[in-house]
């Protein structure tokens, strides 16, 4: 065996390329290497037909690899795709330095951006869910191999040891991060009450999220051009909305396959993405590759359930192909795509246009007429702070003024009695005027 570097980051790329692999993937690779703050030296190619068992490449190509990393005095390898335990120790065998996958690469840009403690929960839980595949033997001083007096180990190897302590471990976490998740529940719940709409930034990393987050918002998030420069969300009041109380959340930014390790862990900050009102898919309009990144945005939302939600295309970076700020509606007249440049301020005024006639009809502002009957729907109403006028008619009925969340109205709706009573109530009377 070698002895580990504990440090360096001169490194070579080693990129298998099967049919059907565009250019597309080592060009985000190189980039997700940037970030780490790695030095390519060099990139070697690979055709496949499918992996290798052994070395997930030929033996012939490992060999030139091996070469070139000795050229070069590389620190370590990084390979563009997942490698399983085996085919990793296996190469660094043979190159004799540390090896890293697109998974752990990563993983360890996530743990470099990690900030705040919920983010560093999320960040640990998934590197080790990934670790715990990956554990090999490096000593074996406690086993119980041999016989004698002082000899007798506890009977349980380090690796039976490393798994339970990491098993531990990762239900402690997940404990912390339920517990995280119960508290931004309950924040929805006050904002749902208070009528405060959420608006969640989405798109591939490096589109231009938190450039747009700032100047929507004024707030000063870090905008380095790289890929996740932000990892942690953050959430600030939206001004000039004509609909009232908008927050606007700026999220973590997604790449092609994202690990499942960091989407198991993300769960609770992705979340936030699928309790969303409204999402703005904010798409890098100078990036060649931007129809490719759509699809794979939208496979993320799908895989968290929030693939259903109403969606903006947001057409970022627009000062950089010279197009001119645009709004384009769909079959059914909904805007569906704006083209802007965050970092000039082009077209910031018509998406803020845009997300109030997205919101507008999400909301229920009309009068209702209710019986005595519905004295347990009208508490309720009350209890959510729904009620902003209330009048009693000639005949006793209450009449109400309604300001409440769609939603709310469908679910209230669905109450024993009072099935579809808000939506159908409220398109009778919206015109009608009631006198004091």
């Amino acid at each position: 065996m070698f002895d580990r570097a504990g440090r360096g980051n001169r490194a070579v790329i080693l990129h298998p390329v099967f049919a059907g692999t565009g250019p597309e993937v080592l060009d985000e690779f190189q980039e997700l290497c940037r970030s780490a703050g790695v030095e390519v030296m060099a990139v070697l190619s690979a055709p496949r037909d499918r992996p290798d068992a052994r070395f997930f490449v030929g033996k012939g190509k490992i060999e030139a690899l091996a070469e070139q990393v000795s050229a070069m005095a590389a620190d370590l390898v990084l390979v563009s795709c997942p490698l399983s335990a085996i085919q990793e120790r296996n190469i660094e065998k043979r190159c004799a330095c540390r090896v890293l996958d697109r998974t752990t690469l990563i993983l360890d840009i996530f743990a470099l951006r990690a900030r705040s403690h919920e983010g560093k929960l999320q960040v640990e839980l998934a590197q080790l869910r990934h670790i715990s595949t990956r554990l090999v033997r490096g000593w074996t001083h406690l086993e119980r191999q041999k016989g004698g007096i002082g000899l007798r180990g506890p009977g349980e190897t380090q690796l039976e040891t490393d798994r339970r302590l990491i098993g531990q471990r990762i239900q402690y976490l997940k404990a912390r991060l339920d517990k995280v998740r119960r508290q931004r529940a309950q924040s929805r719940r006050r904002r749902e009450r208070a009528h405060v709409f959420t608006v969640a930034l989405v798109g591939y990393t490096n589109a231009g999220k938190s450039t747009l987050f700032n100047a929507l918002t004024g707030s000063e998030v870090d905008t380095r051009d790289m890929q996740f420069a932000t990892l942690d969300p953050t959430v600030r009041q939206l001004p000039d909305i004509p609909t009232g109380n908008v927050l606007l959340a700026d999220t973590v930014g997604f790449v092609s396959d994202l690990p499942h390790e960091l989407v198991a862990a993300f769960h609770a900050t992705l979340q936030e993405t699928r309790e969303a009102d409204l999402l703005l898919h904010v798409i890098d309009a100078a990036d060649p590759f931007h129809q490719q990144r759509e699809l794979d945005v939208e496979a993320v939302l799908e895989s968290v359930e929030a693939g259903a939600i109403p969606v903006i295309r947001v057409f970022n970076k627009i000062d950089l192909i010279d197009r001119q700020v645009s709004a384009h509606v769909d079959a059914d007249g909904e805007l569906e795509r704006i083209d802007v440049s965050a970092l000039q301020g082009s077209g910031l005024t018509e998406l803020k246009e845009a997300i109030a006639l997205r919101l507008k009809g999400r909301r229920i502002c009309t009068w209702i007429s209710l019986g005595a009957r519905f004295a347990k729907l009208r508490s309720q109403l009350f209890d959510l702070g729904a009620v902003s006028e209330e009048k009693i008619s000639a005949d006793g009925q209450w009449l109400i003024h309604l300001d409440l969340a769609q939603r709310d109205a469908e679910q209230l709706g669905r109450m024993p009695g009072a099935e579809g009573l808000l939506v159908r109530e409220s398109i009778l009377l919206a015109d009608r005027q009631w006198e004091t």
